[in-house]
């Protein structure tokens, strides 16, 4: 693991790379008692030509920093930080697994370590990276769709909130709607927002929206990153892509629940998928709203723009198509 320890009195101390072990620390951590932490989730591959390469780290560095501001903890040198990282990993570089269906999981972890019931900016911090192999996601090898449970009693995130930066907070207050949403037979979460009910994001994963929109255009649609939005790197490859294809329109725009509804009876809608960094992409087939199920016809649809955008980036990640975005480590 990675180890980093920070003082407002002493900056920051030197990195070390030591064994993975439990932490020691006082019972009143603001970590603890006022959830004063964040954490990033990113990868590393194995290529087909034997490499070990890291997808895009640099934006997953971005939006650490951004979520340390939010959550008043220490800043940090993101090309320092992205360093460190990539020692450790070839440090480690037997955990990456000999498969191009599994990766290294990498999650870098910053919480506030200050020993005081105070509710205020932490006087101490600690900077760690924990390191695990992961299989596929999709323990068949194909593509399985998910349902989802959308139900507007439920919010993730709010405006002028903390939905756009990836703080634990955010997640464990979503796993009581999660445990709702499997008891009713749903995989996931839609989660809504707002009176119209505007779709925003899949369980913990950004939301596509592949249709015909209302004026007749092929359209790739996303919620905008208006503060509840988690700027997902898997999404932001995904736009990009898609952009660098032009063969149709893509958009950043607000979807509710009466647009797709109306798309569905119109025969508008081609596929819905969420994207994330463990699932890449991951085909959506049905909704449960207002006690209706809503069918989606991904499946039906091949999933062809599924598909597409999930072999083009894991044939980058592999190291199968030569790309800037793919960091190689050794």
């Amino acid at each position: 693991m990675l180890f980093i320890e920070w003082s407002l009195d002493s900056g920051w101390e030197k990195p070390q790379i030591k064994p993975l072990e439990n932490l020691s620390v006082h019972p009143a951590i603001s970590a603890f008692h006022y959830a004063v932490e964040l954490f990033e989730g990113m990868k590393a591959y194995r290529g087909v030509d034997g490499k070990i390469r890291l997808f895009r780290p640099r934006l997953n560095m971005d939006r650490m920093l951004r979520s340390a501001v939010r959550a008043t903890l220490p800043g940090f040198d993101k090309e320092e930080l992205l360093e460190c990282i990539r020692k450790l990993v070839e440090v480690e570089k037997e955990w990456v697994p000999y498969s191009t269906a599994a990766s290294l999981y990498i999650r870098p972890t910053l919480i506030g370590t200050e020993p005081s019931l105070g509710v205020k900016k932490p006087s101490k911090a600690l900077l760690y990276v924990i390191l695990s192999p992961v299989g596929p996601y999709f323990s068949s090898g194909t593509f399985n769709p998910i349902s989802l449970w959308a139900d507007p009693k439920y919010v993730r995130a709010w405006k002028g909130g903390t939905g756009d930066c990836k703080l634990g907070g955010n997640y464990g207050s979503s796993i009581y709607a999660q445990r709702e949403a499997m008891e009713l037979g749903c995989q996931q979460v839609l989660w809504l927002y707002g009176e119209d009910h505007q779709i925003t994001e899949v369980g913990t994963m950004n939301l596509f929206l592949h249709w015909q929109n209302e004026d007749g255009e092929e359209e790739l649609s996303t919620p905008p990153l208006d503060g509840i939005i988690l700027p997902g790197v898997t999404r932001q490859s995904i736009l990009d892509l898609a952009h660098k294809w032009g063969q149709f329109k893509v958009s950043e725009r607000y979807i509710t629940m009466s647009d797709l509804i109306a798309a569905l009876k119109d025969r508008r809608v081609k596929e819905m998928f969420g994207a994330g960094t463990a699932c890449v992409v991951c085909p959506v087939s049905t909704i449960l709203y207002m006690g209706e199920h809503l069918h989606i016809p991904t499946m039906e649809n091949g999933p062809k723009i599924a598909t597409r955008f999930l072999k083009q980036l894991t044939d980058i990640q592999y190291g199968r198509e030569d790309s800037e975005w793919a960091v190689v480590v050794s």
